[in-house]
């Protein structure tokens, strides 16, 4: 008779591997990001914004740092990575910008290790996570006016796919369409929608309810 797995095993063997990394240059945070990590049996290594790039971890935990200034700037290199980042904000303000440069979940810097940890697990099992605080931040009200042009079908895909933070590369091979098609559909969501920027189209499409963050 099989015997059935233990559960602690269970989640030791989930996160076994340098599978999981901590980002952030103040080291009294990396060090207290580890430590809740740890308390959740969820092993890490951990790294700055400047050495990400030589990180092969699956999820990166990334502190984008205590200054809303500074962290609209690290958004710029969230962006640029291939792993599931779970950005931990300093406002608000920085949630809707961090979701669409495609970060996967949105926690406030005072997270609790077992939320902490729950996000990572969530993330990795293929979830977009957003902490309750900042929920109202990126949905403070739904937007009633009609659009100046309803969306096609394609455009509404596309949205879809932006709402999840993908890069036109990424949006074009699951659609089997060009980059130049995608980048076509984007430039008419952003005349339709009234907007200069992805993240401003998926901020006004999540407020018209044309997506669900």
């Amino acid at each position: 008779m099989m015997e059935r797995p233990n559960l602690a095993s269970t989640v030791d063997a989930l996160f076994s591997g340098p599978e999981v990394a901590v980002v952030a240059d103040d080291p009294l945070v990396r060090s207290a990001l580890l430590s809740l990590l740890s308390s959740e049996r969820v092993p890490a290594e951990s790294t700055t914004s400047d050495d990400v790039s030589d990180v092969s971890a699956e999820v990166l935990v990334w502190d984008l740092g205590a200054d809303a200034t500074i962290a609209r700037e690290r958004i710029e290199d969230v962006e640029g990575t291939e792993a599931d980042v779970v950005a931990l904000v300093p406002t608000g303000s920085i949630a809707a910008p961090a979701l669409a440069a495609g970060a996967r979940g949105l926690l406030t810097r005072e997270t609790s290790a077992p939320a902490l940890a729950a996000a990572v697990k969530a993330v990795r099992a293929g979830l977009i996570v957003v902490d309750p605080a900042l929920a109202s931040a990126l949905i403070p009200s739904r937007d009633r006016a009609p659009l100046a042009e309803e969306l096609t079908a394609r455009e509404q895909e596309v949205l879809q796919h932006l709402s999840q933070g993908l890069a036109n590369k990424e949006i074009a091979a699951k659609m089997h369409i060009s980059d130049h098609t995608v980048k076509f559909h984007v430039n008419a969501i952003l005349t339709k929608l009234g907007v200069t920027s992805r993240t401003e189209a998926v901020v006004s499409a999540a407020r018209r309810g044309l997506v669900i963050l």
